[in-house]
């Protein structure tokens, strides 16, 4: 296979994938409670994405809610839920007219049908946009995404629609959630922990990535100008050595 042509130095990333951590430990501090924090939180996405044109930033993943996260207590995952609704009512507009493309990856069986149907109405009112292509990552693990995918194709050549001997590195990817994106460039977690959890584990094999210290609701748009700055200085070689 045509292996992936490394950016040349300088070149800034044209997909960042953000796992915003940090939240809830943001609320604790000012003796809230954690929905708080995730209020607070999702107010930063926007100051994100409207920083993303200006920084040559085409596409942006968030990790809004895992698969794991319906652990939390039953009380944080439906405000939670409902935050994402209000989130889409209250930003519909917002990310229409800043010619936003929205899509949502993760498995959907598990979410509300309204909620569902919400994202479903998002995706289609900012299907033509082109400015940023914004995925949001609810439901979402990258083991579960691996393991859907995985289903799919073993239907396709149980059906006779895929040759078993023809399927390698390349046929995966097209099953996956992110089948109509490119693989990021740069991954960055916020609060300071140095985890991926389960974050798309499939698609970041060659991404560099950046664990900063700040907590997400306090990620401003000038620290991730910085972040993004500095993956021009990598030197990315695949594998391979530099001549």
């Amino acid at each position: 296979m045509a292996q992936p042509q490394p950016k040349q130095s300088g070149d800034g990333p044209r997909h960042v994938a953000i796992i915003m951590d940090g939240n809830g430990r943001w609320a604790t501090q000012r003796g809230r409670p954690r929905l708080f924090g995730h209020q607070a939180g999702a107010r930063r996405v926007r100051e994100i994405v409207e920083a993303c044109p200006d920084l040559g930033v085409d596409y942006l993943t968030v990790f809004a809610f895992s698969t794991e996260n319906w652990k939390r207590t039953q009380s944080e995952v439906a405000g939670l839920m409902s935050l994402f609704r209000r989130y889409i009512t209250r930003e519909a507009k917002a990310l229409k007219a800043n010619d936003v493309c929205v899509r949502f990856i993760g498995d959907r069986v598990r979410l509300d049908a309204k909620l569902v149907s919400m994202m479903d109405e998002l995706e289609a009112l900012t299907a033509n946009c082109r400015s940023v292509n914004l995925t949001i990552a609810i439901n979402y693990g990258g083991r579960d995404e691996v393991a859907r995918a995985t289903k799919r194709l073993a239907r396709d050549v149980a059906l006779g629609k895929l040759d078993p001997e023809a399927v390698d590195e390349e046929t995966l990817p097209k099953y996956l959630d992110t089948c109509v994106l490119p693989d990021p460039d740069l991954v960055i977690r916020t609060s300071g922990e140095a985890r991926i959890s389960n974050f798309l584990l499939w698609q970041s094999a060659y991404a560099e990535y950046e664990f900063v210290d700040t907590l997400w609701p306090d990620f401003s748009a000038e620290e991730f100008r910085k972040t993004v700055g500095g993956f021009g200085t990598r030197d990315r070689r695949y594998g391979a050595v530099r001549a």
